[in-house]
């Protein structure tokens, strides 16, 4: 009996040997189709070569296509566990030519697979084709020997594939097993179709039209193939079962369920064991491409689809987290074909052991209060929709997971109950917001938000990515249409774009569509919703359009290096001033970072030089940047430190770098651990440098560095050295001696400046006369003088000088200084208790057209705007004098 690995090694291994390529499967997470939630079928990765977008050095390919079904329009989860073929995680084996071979070997290819490699006996087979396609009909009965009554024509669309509305499509041909008619069940096309007597193993498209808006359709240039068999399905047939979980590779998983919950695997709850092992492949392979478990988006959906397989664990009895340990299983079964599991071995069990610790204790209290609830209902009664809403509002079940619980109870839920109270918290929500202070006509974005549900972010793992424009906004106004030259805010269902927050500025790059090119200038957000702002650069942009979003790279690079050394900067900072040190605000753009903190003093020079070593050691090791999810509480319990001004709910991001040496650091063996929702580099080596230009005040106990990373950095130092070599060359010394030539001259200067000073008070006291007249006011000795070529703080020496010489009296110098007066006046001490210097400088300064002057009774100084009233506030002292 083959096993699921051998069938697929087969399917490849034939395809192969005819000329087609093996290509690895895609991620999950689909690159290029925005309207996907997962990847769901083979096809997907291959997209743009179908429609001519993209070219390979291949034009045939086969894959075996790790897919998940578990949200949107393909969406199985309510059924997994309970019939035979429904799973949300599968493999998709298909064989798929671009303009290669069509219809006349496609068919070939498929039935000498099935029936010679595979041994399938032919008589089992049947096929339908699209009614009007003679050709696939026709190599059918020919190649396959095949009677028309086994050639079925399906007039449906059924057998019709379409991409879209428009774009290629064509007919189908399905392949089914007719198990015998001791199933029920009737064939394709007919009233009992749905039973499980005939099954579909394979579907091959043969994509041949173009189809248009008004819904003509012509040939397209290159005729493709694409083709889908589910391994489980046809691993069943093969291994002689009529449901996809009695396979080897399921069982397995089942049995280690069993094992790990003690239970039986074929007993009563075998259900359960169902569920547990679909749930743990989608669960696994999804945390394997990136996504985590939160609740928007595809880690809302992957919550949803965690919860449900503990949820069944709990039911078997397991009272402590069991589906980490069921993942060594999973490798060993799956690891060999996609190493991306293996890899992400650890990281997997980390994630399903915290999101199950946590739903543990939601799952108790939520069973109780449905259990208090349902001992009050009579038997049979639905559950009132307010108490489902209670559960998922207080604890955290979604409807699904409450209707999944009463559905083995045999109860149902109240959902129209159920949706009025989710729509009262909607409108409660939204009064809260309009009113908390944002701008009103900002409240369009809550409107966007209810329709469409937030912007799912994928910038942590891409900078590129195809998105659905959704909603248009020009102005104040939502609009369908905006030409050229306009400005937009552009709301895309996902997209790469960082929105400003935690200090990090939002994100610049360009949208391009199927008829415009916008650049966008920066990236915000409103309740849950990214917002593009954008101008129009080429063509026109319609809401419902296709968009290919591309970040800047640069520029976020450089915003990366300097958020995560604003990280290794806060930690330096604590380590080296203190835990006193908080962050109070921060600014993580392209050119630069600042950081405010919480500290009573400007830094020591010793200080600042530490911090500085400090970071560039942590840059220099070149640690992983980790992050991972957690609670709030858990992180706090970690050490890991809050930053300012974000807001945090039930999960966070926690970021850790830096490996400390033994008894450094606050955190154990990891240097630096915040909450984050940032963007980071992946080594802290690709911060490269980190270079602070000083510490300033902020605020009252808040001080700020502002610092540079990476190339800014080495600018800046090579900025600094050249003016380095410039003044050394001026100095004519070497740059090495530069700071002892310099303090050598400041000390030349200041005793040429000394010497200047008392050259000039000499020339002043003897060129100019100084005090050799004087005269007596009121029987006190006067010498008053207006004097030029002497600076204002030339005067108090000049004035003592006066004083010397008068022995008793009062000295009065007013000195042009370029058009202005400065005044200096003295008093002796036998005199300062008659009259004040400062009352004659204020006197004088007065008359020259100034206010004020001050200094002690025998010494005061002051200035006016006009010194040509020199003469007039001489003569307003004399008069003032006269008077004491």
């Amino acid at each position: 009996m083959p096993s699921l690995n051998d069938i697929r090694s087969t399917f490849l291994d034939f395809f192969v040997k005819h000329g087609h390529r093996q290509v690895p499967s895609s991620s999950l997470v689909p690159k290029n189709d925005p309207t996907l939630m997962f990847t769901n079928s083979g096809m997907v990765q291959f997209k743009n070569l179908f429609t001519g977008v993209e070219h390979r050095d291949y034009k045939r390919a086969t894959t075996s296509q790790k897919c998940v079904r578990a949200g949107g329009k393909h969406n199985d989860l309510d059924n997994v566990g309970y019939t035979a073929r429904h799973h949300t995680f599968f493999e998709m084996l298909g064989n798929f030519s671009f303009g290669d071979y069509f219809k006349g070997d496609a068919i070939p290819f498929a039935w000498d697979l099935i029936t010679k490699e595979f041994g399938i006996d032919p008589s089992r087979l049947l096929v339908t084709v699209y009614h009007t396609d003679d050709e696939a009909a026709s190599i059918w009965k020919k190649h396959a020997g095949l009677p028309d009554s086994r050639i079925l024509r399906i007039a449906t669309d059924d057998n019709f594939w379409m991409m879209g509305p428009t774009g290629p499509c064509g007919p189908c041909s399905e392949i089914f097993y007719d198990h015998g008619d001791h199933i029920p069940g009737g064939p394709p096309g007919s009233p009992d179709e749905d039973g499980d007597r005939f099954i579909e193993i394979w579907n091959l498209v043969f994509m041949q039209y173009e189809r248009f808006e008004d819904g003509s359709q012509r040939d397209l240039p290159n005729q493709s193939i694409d083709t889908g068999m589910g391994l489980e399905r046809i691993g069943a047939l093969l291994q002689g079962k009529h449901d996809n979980y009695d396979t080897d590779l399921l069982r397995t998983l089942i049995e280690a369920s069993a094992h790990v919950t003690h239970t039986d695997p074929d007993g009563p709850g075998n259900v359960h064991h169902r569920v547990i092992a679909d749930h743990l492949r989608s669960t696994s392979f999804l945390i394997a491409d990136g996504v985590m478990p939160s609740s928007e988006g595809r880690g809302y959906v992957l919550r949803r689809i965690m919860r449900r397989a503990m949820r069944h664990a709990h039911l078997l009895g397991a009272k402590d987290p069991v589906m980490y340990r069921l993942v060594p299983a999973l490798v060993r079964e799956m690891g060999q074909a996609f190493p991306e599991l293996s890899q992400s071995q650890a990281t997997i069990e980390e994630t399903l052991l915290g999101e199950e610790t946590r739903f543990r204790q939601t799952l108790e209290r939520g069973l109780r209060l449905l259990d208090d609830e349902l001992a009050v209902l009579p038997d049979g009664a639905e559950l009132p929709g307010e108490t489902a809403f209670k559960l998922y509002d207080t604890y955290g079940f979604p409807l699904d997971l409450t209707q999944d619980a009463l559905r083995e109870r045999g109860r149902g839920v109240n959902t129209e109950a159920f949706t009025s109270a989710m729509a009262e918290q909607k409108r409660q929500a939204r009064a809260a917001w309009t009113g908390s202070g944002e701008v009103a006509d900002q409240a369009i974005w809550f409107d966007v938000f209810e329709r469409h549900g937030p912007t799912e972010f994928l910038g942590y793992d891409t900078l590129e990515a195809e998105g659905q424009i959704t909603t248009l906004v020009a102005g104040t106004a939502e609009v369908d249409d905006v030409p050229l030259g306009q400005s937009v805010q552009v709301v895309v269902n996902q997209t790469p774009f960082y929105a400003e927050a935690g200090g990090q500025v939002g994100d610049q790059g360009t949208i391009r569509t199927p008829t415009a090119l916008l650049r966008v200038t920066d990236t915000r957000k409103v309740a849950g919703v990214f917002i593009h702002l954008a101008d129009i650069v080429e063509g026109n942009v319609r809401t419902g359009q296709p968009a290919q979003l591309t970040v800047d790279a640069d520029r976020r690079a450089r915003i990366r290096a300097n958020h995560s050394a604003t990280h290794l900067l806060h930690e330096a900072l604590r380590q080296t001033l203190g835990p006193h040190v908080a962050q109070r605000g921060s600014l993580n753009a392209p050119d630069r970072l600042r950081f405010d903190f919480s500290h009573p003093k400007p830094l020591a020079p010793t200080e600042l030089a530490t911090v500085e070593r400090e970071i560039n050691h942590f840059i220099r090791q070149n640690s992983a940047v980790e992050t991972r999810i957690m609670t709030p509480d858990e992180a706090r319990a970690l050490g890991a430190q809050a930053l300012f001004g974000e807001k945090y709910g039930d999960e966070v991001r926690v970021v850790s770098m830096g490996h400390a040496n033994t008894g450094r650091g606050s955190n154990g063996a990891t240097w630096s651990i915040e909450l984050c929702g940032g963007t980071h580099v992946r080594q802290t080596g690709e911060i490269g440098l980190c270079v602070l230009l000083g510490d300033a005040a902020s605020s009252s106990g808040v001080r700020r560095i502002e610092a540079l990373t990476g190339q800014a950095a080495l600018d800046h130092l090579s900025l600094q050295a050249a003016r380095l070599a410039e003044t050394a060359a001026m100095l004519r010394t070497p740059p090495g001696e530069v700071t002892e030539r310099v303090k050598g001259l400041l000390d030349e200067r200041r005793d040429l400046a000394a010497q200047l000073g008392r050259l000039r008070r000499d020339a002043a006291m003897g060129g100019a006369a100084i005090g050799q007249a004087s005269e007596t006011v009121a029987g006190i000795a006067f010498a008053a003088q207006a004097v030029e070529n002497v600076s204002g703080k030339d005067l108090p020496a000049l004035i003592d000088e006066l004083k010397g010489r008068l022995g008793s009296g009062i000295a009065l110098l007013i000195a042009d200084t370029g058009g202005k007066a400065a005044v200096a006046a003295g008093v002796t001490d036998d005199l300062t208790g008659r009259i004040s210097a400062v009352d004659i400088v204020r006197t004088a300064v007065g008359e020259l057209g100034g206010k004020g002057g001050g200094g002690r009774p025998d010494m005061a100084q002051g200035g006016g705007p006009d010194v040509s009233r020199a003469d007039a506030a001489i003569s307003a002292v004399r008069t003032m004098l006269e008077g004491v």
